[in-house]
């Protein structure tokens, strides 16, 4: 019997990860070259930071931000507006058998970074870390 894939437990397959790669090489490319006949994009430095895949490879989520992280909601919008012409300049540079809807999404693991360093410089964590090692 053949396992089932598309339980919520298993991570992504090798050939989403990728896929998503890809995708996420292209998009870069496309948005540093200013490739999108937008003005707002245009004067945007946007990190692409990660693309998922949906498992049919049909659906692809770029976690965008733009640099240093100012404008977010500015650049969310201009993006979506634009997702037609960026879906067509992203896919035609590389070869897959459906070209994936793109959605963006802001990528929040900076933030979640910067959270989880103020956590480890608390004073109770620190004492308790260092309380910790001397244990061992």
């Amino acid at each position: 019997m053949a396992k089932n894939r598309s339980h919520e437990g298993a991570g992504p397959s090798q050939r989403q990860l990728r896929v998503g790669e890809v995708v996420r090489r292209s998009l870069s490319e496309v948005l540093a070259r200013g490739d999108v006949h937008d003005p707002e994009l245009g004067r945007m430095s946007i990190t692409v930071g990660e693309v998922r895949v949906s498992n049919d490879l049909k659906t692809a989520t770029a976690y965008v931000l733009p640099l240093g992280g100012k404008d977010k909601e500015l650049c969310l919008q201009a993006l979506r507006r634009n997702t037609a012409e960026i879906r067509h300049l992203v896919t035609r540079g590389i070869t897959l058998k459906f070209a994936p809807q793109i959605k963006f999404e802001l990528d929040e693991t900076f933030d979640r970074m910067d959270d989880t360093r103020r956590m480890f410089a608390d004073e109770h964590v620190r004492r308790d870390l260092d309380h910790s090692d001397e244990e061992e």
